[in-house]
């Protein structure tokens, strides 16, 4: 028979409760900019890219959305001007999703509050070590689960 108390039921609803929080805490500073959480995910991924741009299917890797999702989240934000879609020069069938100087405002205006946000709820309410150890094993347990969360962001262009 299994412990209703293990602490590795504890662990995980630790961290679906922490995720669910922080989330809910950052949607009015998104709002307030007219984006939705998955368009600052999308917008800030492409500015942190090489060229701040990202295949589509490296978009679609990084952030657990199927290919038919990213490709109408792009549609909405190319429609907004923050994204124009690039063909890709070495492969006709695949095309980047890249940040326009439109879209850079855009997060430019959000991201100080976020950055607040982040603070506030999050990042502020750890030591420098704490956090640290964090963003370690949050890296070791993402690289196993999320292998593709980092693809394309070497800016190596695929053939």
């Amino acid at each position: 028979m299994h412990s209703f108390d293990d602490p590795r039921l504890t662990a995980m609803g630790l961290l679906s409760e922490v995720q669910a929080g922080l989330s809910a805490k950052m949607v009015p500073s998104f709002a307030a900019a007219g984006l939705s959480l998955i368009d600052f995910e999308t917008l800030i991924r492409l500015s942190r890219s090489p060229r701040r741009r990202l295949r589509m299917s490296d978009l679609a890797a990084q952030t657990s959305m199927s290919t038919s999702g990213v490709t109408r989240v792009v549609d909405r934000l190319e429609r907004e001007g923050m994204v124009e879609r690039q063909a890709c020069d070495t492969d006709r069938r695949a095309s980047y999703a890249a940040l326009t100087g439109a879209g850079a405002d855009r997060l430019a205006k959000v991201l100080p509050q976020h950055l607040d946000d982040i603070d506030r709820w999050f990042t502020g309410l750890l030591s420098p070590e704490e956090l640290d150890g964090l963003l370690s094993a949050l890296r070791v347990i993402r690289d196993v689960v999320r292998p593709c969360a980092t693809a394309g962001a070497s800016g190596e262009e695929e053939a």
